[in-house]
């Protein structure tokens, strides 16, 4: 390169903006349609919950559940109707994700959610203990999540959890698929 245009390239500047109404103006138009965006899907969040408002309230855990079988913390992803990993169900925020702390006793499963509400599982609604790979809005790797079908109301509903040590999940299966099992035994 000559001295010149080592010069002429130091020289060159950005242009400056002449049309700042133009400019602004196209900076509102893009926040406002973010915000209408955002608006859009909060009232679809608050519609689904309607759709979902006969769902009983949820169960509390009982003044005296027992001693602890189990004990997790983790991540709780949400609830769906059961058999369809995408219908999520928000009613009664069963939709928030959380952190989680599971205790499974011999009365069921409490699920402790800071932030959001917490639920009771009773025994006699526990249906079915697996791990699988994913639930509305969370995928994983296969056996990531441990989902927990229990029956309120008359619908079966999944939830999804993860605990912070991924090892243990294996040990929950096992533990609520043989508490499932022994409740059916006695039930015939």
């Amino acid at each position: 390169m000559t001295p010149a245009l080592i010069n002429l390239a130091a020289e060159q500047k950005s242009a400056e903006v002449t049309d700042w109404a133009a400019r602004l103006g196209w900076v509102a138009g893009l926040l406002l349609f973010i915000a209408f965006v955002y608006w859009l899907m909060r009232q679809g969040w608050t519609w689904r919950g309607s759709l979902q408002s006969d769902l009983p309230e949820l169960p509390t855990a009982p003044a005296e559940p027992g001693t602890a079988k189990l004990t997790m913390t983790g991540r709780y992803h949400g609830s769906t109707t059961a058999g369809q990993w995408l219908d999520r169900i928000v009613a009664h925020g069963l939709g928030t994700r959380s952190r989680v702390e599971l205790t499974l006793t011999d009365a069921g499963l409490a699920v402790v959610r800071p932030g959001a509400p917490d639920f009771f599982v009773p025994k006699d609604a526990l249906r079915e203990a697996r791990l699988d790979k994913g639930i509305a809005g969370k995928v994983l790797a296969e056996g990531g999540l441990l989902i927990v079908t229990w029956a309120h109301g008359d619908r079966l509903i999944d939830s999804g959890f993860r605990s912070d040590r991924a090892a243990e999940q294996s040990e929950w299966v096992e533990t609520l698929t043989n508490m499932i099992n022994t409740t059916e035994g006695t039930a015939r």
